[in-house]
């Protein structure tokens, strides 16, 4: 900032000053002659019979001047406060070569520490995600195993019960044809007969085939003619299994422990 800038702030105050510095100035020379004017005093004169020696005629006293006071220097405005620069701190000192090398040294190996130490987290985060993966294939491998065998035990369960059920029906196949058996005289008891009975849906006979004679042509014929008599053959209420009774295989005996 420049002295321009804050004289204009001081101004008045300045001329004031000065208009009061110069009153009192006039007024101490005012009032300082007029106490120092006296009356005059009378002459005293001293007679001497001979001249004093000139040693011990006393110096002549030069009275003293009458101190005349200093004129008073004219206040000058205050300066405008400059703002204090800041002094600027010490610049520390250089490092030595050596520090610096040490420390880039440390730097160094810090970058390599913590470069080796994410290296070996990483690693053991990759053998967590092998153990997690590993450990969920043996769990899909168990799942599928039990899936499997409960799959395995249905069908098994399944199969058996459709056996039992075509079992069943067969039996009862059988037995309705035994029933209509009417057995001719002098037939052994180890007589077999075999037939292959085709069947239609509902259980119509379509046909009635020997396919091993019992050596009996009389016990052949009663069984072919108790199979058509026996229509229509029970069958399982599961349309579904009338392929397991469309082609029938049965034997016949005289004796039912005989075909066994």
């Amino acid at each position: 900032m420049s002295a321009a800038v804050y004289a204009e702030p001081y101004k008045l105050p300045a001329g004031a000053l000065a208009l009061a510095v110069h009153a009192a100035f006039f007024a101490l020379l005012y009032f300082g002659i007029s106490w120092r004017a006296e009356p005059p005093q009378g002459m005293v004169v001293d007679i001497w019979d001979s001249l004093p020696e000139m040693k011990n005629i006393p110096a002549k006293v030069t009275p003293p001047e009458e101190a005349q006071p200093e004129p008073l220097k004219p206040v000058e405005p205050p300066k405008p406060v400059e703002t204090q620069k800041l002094a600027k701190p010490a610049q520390p000192a250089e490092p030595h070569k050596a520090d610096i090398e040490l420390a880039e040294k440390k730097k160094q190996k810090a970058k390599l520490d913590e470069i080796k130490k994410q290296m070996e987290q990483k690693k053991i985060i990759e053998a967590e995600k092998m153990r997690a993966a590993q450990a969920e294939q043996e769990r899909i491998r168990t799942v599928q195993a039990e899936q499997e065998r409960a799959r395995a035990e249905q069908a098994a369960k399944a199969a058996a019960a459709i056996a039992s059920e075509i079992g069943k029906y067969k039996e009862l196949i059988r037995s309705k044809i035994r029933h209509n058996i009417v057995r001719p005289p002098d037939v052994p008891d180890n007589a077999r007969a075999e037939f292959d009975v085709t069947l239609l849906p509902g259980g119509t006979v379509l046909n009635a085939k020997l396919n091993r004679q019992s050596g009996n042509e009389a016990y052949d014929a009663a069984v072919e003619r108790a199979i058509l008599k026996s229509q229509p053959l029970p069958l399982p209420p599961d349309v579904a299994l009338f392929n397991k009774f469309r082609e029938l295989h049965l034997k016949f005996c005289p004796e039912e422990n005989s075909c066994k």
